[in-house]
C-alpha cells in the first residue's frame, strides 16, 4: 500500500527560511500548531516517495505520477486542491500517535486551462490501484457536483478503477453491499450542463470505464491505457479467455469501435487534445462558445476549390484538404480539430473556427466505403450533432452522401437503426446549421443530411452536386432489369446500359433542379468561405443568444455522499 513516508505526522514541523525543518510546539494561544500539522500532511502527500512500491511501479510502467499530470495539464500555479488531507493516518499501536499517512487515491480541485477555470479529478494509481478501499467515499461525486454548481468544465484523469469496488472493502465494512450508483448520477447530470472530458492514462476498469464513456470527449494513450468492464483475471474466471490487458481493451479495440473518441501518442499529447477540445466549448450551456481573434480574411477565396471535386464521379478526393481550404487558418495552422478519426471512418467530425468562432464540422470521407453511412459512422455523427446542439455550436454540414451502407454486413450491424439516430439528431437540433451539398445526396441517408430542416434549410450546393432517390447507375439497373437481362450478350447489355445512362444524363444536371427551386442556390465553390463566414457571424449575434435563456437544469446538485 502506497505511503508518503518521511517522518512522523504528529511531530508538526515547519521549515525556516534556510529550508531546515523546525519543530512547532502548541503555544496554547494561536492555531500555529494546527496549521503546521495540516502543512505536514500536505507535504507528505504532495512529495513522492521514490521507495514507495506504488510510485516505483508507476514509473517503471512509463507513466507520470498523478501530481506530475496535474502540472502538465493545468496552467502553472493554478491548482487549488479540494480535500488536500483526505486519507488514512497510520497509527503507532503502542503510543497511539500517527506515524504515517496514506493519501486518498483521488485528487480533486480547481485549476485553469488556458486561463479558464476548470474542475479536475485525478486518480492516483499508486494507492491501491485506484480501488475504493484506498479512497474516500463521496469525494469524486462531490467534485463533479461542484463543477455543475459552478458551471465549469470537468476534467477526469482516469487510471485504475477510479474508486470502483474492491472485495477488500467487504472485510473492513464487515458486510457486503448492494452496489450504489457511486457518483454516476452526478456524471450524467454534468453531461447536460458542462463539458466533461476524460483522459485514460492507464488500465481503466469497472466504474472508471463507465466514467470514461460518460464524457463529451475521451482520449486514450496508445500502448499505455486500456479499458474494460472487468480485467483479465475476472475475464479468465468467467470466460476462460487468457488475454493481456492490451488484447482485452487496448486502443486497437476501443479506438476503433467508438468507445473512446480519440487516441493519443503520449500523455502530453492527450493533455494537448483536451486543451484543444475545451478551447471550442463554452464553460457551460449558459454561455456562448468562446470567440478567438482570427487574422484569416473572411473573404478569402481558394482557387483550389474549383477543381477539388473530380469531374469523373467515380474518383475520390481529400475531404480534409477541402476543409482546410474553408476554415480559419492562423499562423499557417488549420483550426480543424478532428474527433473520432480512428473509428466510424466513413464520417468526418470535428471542430474548427470561422472568423474566430467555433463551428462543428460534419462530413463524409469518400475514400472509406465510398462515404456510405454505416453503423459506426451513424453513431459517431449522431453523437457529434448532439454535442454541438447541447452547447450551442453551429454546424457546418458538408454533404457527400451516397446513402446507407448496404449488404449483409451492414444488415448484421443494424445500420438502419443507427442511421435513424443521426436523422433524429439533425431533425431535433436547434443550433444553426449551414448545409453545403458538395457532391452526392442519395436515398434516405442523403435526404436526412441534405434536408435537416425538413424543407426550411440554410443550404447551397456546388455544381458538382448529384442527387436523387437512388444513384442513377443503380437505379437504371433496377428499373430496366428485365430489358437489360434480355440482351443477347454481355457486350450488348453494356451498350444498352450506356444508351440508357445517356438518356438520363441531362436530367441529373443540378442546374435543372435549381430551375424548379429544388435547390435554393448553386454557388461557385470558391465563394464557400465568404458565405459561411457571413452566416457564422449572424448565428453568434442573433441566433445563439436566445437559446441561452431556454437552457434549464436543477439549481441544486443531486446528493453526493453514499453509504456502504
Amino acid at each position: 500500500m502506497a505511503k508518503r513516508s518521511s517522518g512522523a505526522v504528529g511531530s508538526s514541523k515547519a521549515e525556516d527560511k534556510s529550508g531546515e525543518a523546525t519543530k512547532v510546539h502548541d503555544d496554547g494561544v494561536t492555531w500555529e500548531y494546527a496549521v503546521a500539522k495540516i502543512r505536514r500532511i500536505q507535504d507528505l502527500i504532495r512529495n513522492p516517495n521514490p521507495s514507495d512500491p506504488g510510485y516505483a511501479r508507476q514509473k517503471q510502467n512509463g507513466k507520470l505520477w498523478v501530481r506530475e499530470r496535474l502540472d502538465a495539464l493545468l496552467d502553472p500555479g493554478s491548482f487549488n486542491e479540494v480535500g488536500s488531507i483526505t486519507g488514512k493516518p497510520v497509527v503507532n499501536e503502542q503510543t497511539g500517535d500517527a506515524k504515517d499517512f496514506i493519501p486518498a487515491n483521488q485528487i480533486t480541485g480547481w485549476g485553469r486551462v488556458d486561463g479558464r477555470k476548470v474542475f479536475i479529478t485525478a486518480d492516483d494509481f499508486s494507492v491501491r490501484g485506484g480501488h475504493a478501499d484506498g479512497g474516500i467515499q463521496g469525494k469524486a461525486a462531490f467534485g463533479e457536483a461542484l463543477a455543475i454548481q459552478h458551471k465549469v468544465p470537468l476534467i477526469r484523469l482516469l487510471d485504475g478503477s477510479s474508486g470502483g469496488g474492491s472485495v477488500a472493502t467487504y472485510l473492513s465494512a464487515g458486510a457486503t453491499y448492494i452496489p450504489p450508483l457511486a457518483g454516476l448520477g452526478q456524471s450524467m447530470t454534468a453531461m447536460t450542463v458542462i463539458p466533461v472530458v476524460s483522459a485514460l492514462l492507464g488500465p481503466v476498469v469497472g466504474l472508471a470505464s463507465a466514467k470514461a464513456v460518460t464524457s463529451h470527449f475521451s482520449v486514450m494513450v496508445k500502448g499505455l491505457s486500456q479499458l474494460f468492464a472487468a480485467g483479465p483475471p475476472v475475464v479468465k474466471q468467467a470466460t476462460f479467455e487468457e488475454l493481456s490487458k492490451e488484447q482485452l481493451g487496448g486502443w486497437d479495440i476501443h479506438g476503433r469501435n467508438g468507445t473512446v473518441d480519440n487516441v493519443a501518442t503520449s500523455e502530453q499529447d492527450a493533455f494537448q487534445q483536451i486543451r484543444t477540445f475545451l478551447s471550442f466549448l463554452p464553460s457551460s450551456i449558459h454561455m456562448l462558445p468562446p470567440v478567438h481573434h482570427s487574422s484569416d480574411p473572411a473573404d478569402r477565396r481558394e482557387e483550389e476549390l474549383i477543381g477539388i471535386i473530380p469531374r469523373r464521379r467515380t474518383r475520390t478526393y481529400d475531404i480534409r484538404k477541402l476543409l482546410r481550404l474553408v476554415v480559419d487558418v492562423d499562423r499557417g495552422d488549420s483550426s480543424f480539430f478532428e474527433i473520432g478519426a480512428t473509428w466510424g471512418r466513413s464520417v468526418v467530425t470535428g471542430f474548427a473556427r470561422l472568423r474566430g468562432r467555433p463551428v462543428g464540422i460534419l462530413s463524409s470521407d469518400c475514400t472509406v466505403g465510398g462515404g456510405a453511412l454505416d453503423a459506426l459512422g451513424s453513431q459517431k455523427a449522431a453523437r457529434f450533432v448532439n454535442l454541438c446542439d447541447r452547447f450551442g455550436i453551429p454546424l457546418l454540414n458538408l454533404v457527400d452522401q451516397p446513402g446507407f451502407a448496404i449488404g449483409s454486413a451492414a444488415e448484421r450491424m443494424a445500420t438502419i437503426r443507427h442511421g435513424v439516430a443521426i436523422m433524429s439528431a439533425l431533425y431535433h437540433a436547434t443550433t444553426p446549421i449551414y448545409t453545403v451539398i458538395l457532391r452526392r445526396s442519395f436515398g434516405v441517408a442523403g435526404g436526412a443530411l441534405s434536408d435537416p430542416g425538413d424543407g426550411l434549410n440554410t443550404r447551397v450546393a456546388w455544381p458538382s452536386a448529384d442527387w436523387g432517390s437512388l444513384p442513377l447507375e443503380g437505379g437504371i439497373e433496377a428499373a430496366y432489369k428485365r430489358q437489360l437481362d434480355s440482351a443477347p450478350s454481355p457486350a450488348a447489355r453494356e451498350a444498352m446500359m450506356k444508351d440508357l445512362l445517356a438518356k438520363f444524363e441531362h436530367v441529373r444536371d443540378p442546374l435543372r433542379t435549381a430551375q424548379v427551386f429544388g435547390i435554393e442556390e448553386i454557388i461557385d465553390p470558391r465563394d464557400t468561405r465568404p458565405l459561411v463566414c457571413d452566416w457564422i457571424v449572424h448565428a453568434y449575434e442573433h441566433s445563439l443568444p436566445p437559446r441561452l435563456g431556454s437552457n434549464q437544469f436543477p439549481d441544486r446538485p443531486m446528493r453526493t455522499r453514499f453509504k456502504l
